[in-house]
């Protein structure tokens, strides 16, 4: 599995708990982020998703899990493209704060499935 990650980078703790979640380590591509936000959301999420440099073929064959940046309509617009490229959601990771951590620390909550959120909206439509 590769996981791109659009934030932060992971802690050796991080990386830990997400190889517990999954069962083995991912292959972690870092992918800096940071845009200007004079350029519409479409064309940053575009410059974001060529900077994983992966071929078509990857992208569509690939398991791929993916690290959001913090920007929410970049994070979408971000996911969108993703889609375009893999043909569906790509799991997201959820890292949330540990509460009472001082200083303030971050854990893997979970691994969040985009696309089964999909299917099971749709049967609510």
């Amino acid at each position: 599995m590769i996981l791109l990650n659009y934030a932060h980078p992971l802690t050796p703790e991080q990386r830990e708990q997400l190889a517990a979640l999954l069962g083995a380590s991912p292959e972690l591509h870092d992918i800096p982020v940071q845009i200007d936000r004079s350029q519409s959301m479409a064309e940053a999420a575009l410059r974001l998703a060529e900077a994983a440099n992966l071929t078509p073929h990857a992208w569509q064959t690939m398991p791929l899990l993916i690290n959001p940046p913090g920007l929410a309509p970049l994070a979408l617009a971000l996911i969108a493209e993703l889609h375009g490229r893999c043909g569906y959601f790509p799991p997201v990771l959820n890292i949330r704060p540990v509460a009472g951590a001082l200083p303030p620390r971050y854990e893997v909550a979970e691994i969040v499935n985009l696309q089964t959120i999909r299917e099971a909206a749709r049967g609510r439509r």
